[in-house]
């Protein structure tokens, strides 16, 4: 993906987008700004992948891409937080979508240099305003911690603050990931991370398989492959020895039940990626 942007952001981005068009309200996310954002190859990437794949999985991986923002953005809400980092943040919206969450809100976007460059040329051919409390870091979080770049930046590390590091710990490897959960356990005391992972083959119901079987291609065929996934065992030892906490670790089942009771369509997100939310003890 050098000199290019990432080509798994834009289809989450336009997966956050396409299940606003394609979903009755009310919706888990409503990212308006999603396609918008891709730009005209949404279309592009609609056409090319959708027939790869049956509709359960399809209306399903919608549903969970924008859970997993829905989530992250609830844990945000939930605390006096004054520093927002969102880890691999690729193409999203939060800070021009959640302006009742701004206030003293600093965000600091850490991505790819090549992803975050195309980035930020389309915000400037957009149009959409940038502050002093949207903070762009550019960082390759294969190549190393992001502690030094955060702080050249200006976040502050004895100030609490939320992680949003979503979508992006499947593609790592289990060093890269582990790296990165060090560094965040470097934070001030009460700071949390939600993450999510590649579930582990076992415990994917028939359109998790499904859709692991016609993905894991694609995201090799496009530089950005798969990694082998986890059970939730490991990523609780992992995560405590790290130095974190886990404080939720919800099931499908408990995601259906806080954000998809109620609906008439059966519809839930996908098992092939699971949540988590640790904190730093």
């Amino acid at each position: 993906m050098e000199g290019t942007p990432s080509r798994t952001a834009m289809f989450a981005a336009t997966s956050r987008g396409l299940f606003r068009l394609e979903t009755t309200s009310p919706w888990v996310l409503d990212d308006v700004l999603a396609l918008v954002l891709v730009g005209p190859v949404w279309q592009q990437l609609r056409e090319e992948f959708d027939p790869l794949f049956p509709h359960p999985a399809r209306r399903e991986a919608r549903a969970a891409v924008c859970t997993r923002s829905r989530y992250a953005e609830d844990r945000l809400a939930a605390r006096a937080f004054t520093q927002y980092v969102i880890l691999g943040a690729g193409l999203d919206s939060f800070a021009w979508r959640r302006p009742d969450l701004l206030g003293p809100l600093t965000v600091f976007e850490v991505d790819h240099p090549a992803s975050q460059a195309w980035k930020l040329d389309r915000v400037r051919d957009l149009g959409l305003p940038l502050n002093a409390s949207q903070v762009f870091v550019p960082v390759d979080l294969e190549a190393g911690p992001v502690q030094g770049a955060l702080g050249a930046a200006g976040f502050d590390w004895a100030q609490p603050a939320m992680f949003c590091w979503t979508g992006v710990a499947p593609y790592l490897t289990a060093q890269a990931i582990e790296s990165t959960l060090h560094t965040i356990a470097a934070a001030a005391p009460s700071s949390e991370v939600v993450f999510s992972y590649r579930a582990e083959d076992a415990v994917l119901d028939d359109t998790g398989t499904e859709y692991a079987r016609i993905y894991t291609p694609i995201a090799a065929s496009v530089g950005e492959p798969l990694q082998p996934g986890w059970p939730v065992s490991e990523i609780d030892r992992l995560v405590s020895r790290c130095g974190l906490k886990v404080v939720d670790h919800p099931t499908r089942a408990d995601l259906q039940q806080r954000y998809f009771a109620g609906r008439t369509d059966g519809l839930r997100p996908y098992t092939f990626e699971t949540l988590v939310t640790a904190r730093v003890i």
